[in-house]
């Protein structure tokens, strides 16, 4: 059986699902953005902070190529699809989902994204990451799951729907 990827938005909600669809799957649950912390033993915030956004984007993508998956549920950090590389061993035997929701949605999710760790670059506003990466995912997702108004759980109970 394939992987499932998740792609998204920072607060998009691939974490929380990720580990509830593992659990349904019976998959390992891989969180990405926890892999480049323990590899380099800091924050995303101090990885980002120590190094910029184009070196974290190499690094992102170095340490997804690294990993092994297998019957995993593997959730993304937002900016994993500006890896090539990475979404490509990710493709190869993963099945991927984009949880899309509205921008206003995300905002109101995300808080301050300032201290999550995002990979993005100085003055840019949630809106404009939102729609420099909406197209990517898109160009990624194998399936595009519209999360608006639902719980974790129906997310999982549609995701497991269209993949099975």
């Amino acid at each position: 059986m394939k992987n499932v990827v998740l792609i998204g938005m920072p607060g998009a909600g691939k974490s929380t699902i990720g580990v509830l669809l593992a659990k349904s799957m019976l998959y390992s649950f891989v969180d990405t953005d926890l892999m480049i912390q323990n590899a380099y033993n800091k924050s995303l915030c101090d990885i980002i902070d120590e190094n910029g956004t184009d070196e974290f984007l190499r690094i992102e993508n170095d340490v997804i190529c690294s990993g092994e998956f297998e019957k995993s549920v593997i959730a993304t950090g937002g900016s994993a699809v500006y890896g090539t590389e990475a979404m490509q061993k990710l493709k190869e035997n993963g099945t991927v989902v984009y949880l899309q929701l509205p921008l206003a949605e995300i905002e109101r999710r995300l808080g301050d994204i300032h201290t999550r760790g995002v990979a993005m670059k100085n003055g840019t506003t949630v809106a404009e990451l939102y729609n420099e990466r909406k197209s990517i995912y898109e160009q990624y997702a194998d399936i595009t799951l519209d999360c608006s108004g639902l719980t974790a759980e129906q997310c999982v109970d549609r995701i497991i729907a269209m993949i099975m």
